[in-house]
């Protein structure tokens, strides 16, 4: 598995959807990014399974960090469909290639969460050694990455690119959940938010990752 050494800059987009929005998301989100010349690329949008939100990740490349205020007015002006926009930067931590890399994903698999006061290194040490390279090893998981959410929060988000939404209840997938170490971490989440989402926009091939 690959893991990406350089942290580019990403912009997380959060917002309240209508079902019927799904169906805009992608060309209103590519049409906002050109726009913005080179500063903004896409990288990922997804709805969820319900079409009551959306996340859109964002890769900047502009010189200076990203205003999101400013990202988050511009986007509301194009898109009428989102409504509660909140604009967070994160912060790339881990970028592992799955056991399906290079096909395209279907499903987008989000876990959120604050680790408790003193916890943070841990749960990181976790992530990075052992829970994440375990889950991007089951089939059916495309790329898995964690970042740190420095707006919105909370503060840990680690997802998933799944080619089905039932790769969570693999055995190999069940597996890598129920190690010792995982039981040891879990516990000390909170404020954590699980989310399956479906992939209704990403980067063009040999655009942005």
């Amino acid at each position: 598995m690959a893991m990406q050494d350089s942290k580019p800059c990403f912009v997380l987009l959060q917002m309240r959807t209508a079902p019927a929005a799904a169906a805009r998301i992608d060309a209103d989100v590519r049409a906002f990014c050109a726009g913005n010349g080179a500063a903004l690329a896409l990288h990922r949008a997804a709805s969820s399974l319900d079409g009551s939100q959306a996340y859109v990740y964002l890769e900047s490349h502009a010189a200076e960090a990203p205003d999101g205020e400013a990202i988050a007015a511009a986007f509301q002006a194009r898109c009428d469909w989102a409504s509660e926009l909140r604009a967070s930067p994160l912060e790339a931590m881990r970028d592992f290639a799955g056991a399906s890399t290079g096909e395209r994903p279907r499903f987008h698999y989000v876990v959120e969460t604050d680790p408790e006061t003193g916890w943070l290194d841990e749960i990181s040490r976790w992530y990075d050694t052992e829970h994440m390279p375990g889950l991007a090893a089951v089939p059916g998981c495309v790329r898995a990455m964690r970042f740190l959410n420095h707006g919105a929060g909370p503060l840990s988000l680690a997802c998933y690119d799944l080619l089905r939404d039932d790769v969570l209840g693999s055995p190999p997938w069940l597996a890598v959940r129920a190690t010792a170490w995982s039981d040891i971490a879990r516990p000390h989440f909170t404020n954590t938010k699980r989310t399956m989402f479906r992939v209704v926009a990403e980067a063009q091939e040999g655009g942005a990752p």
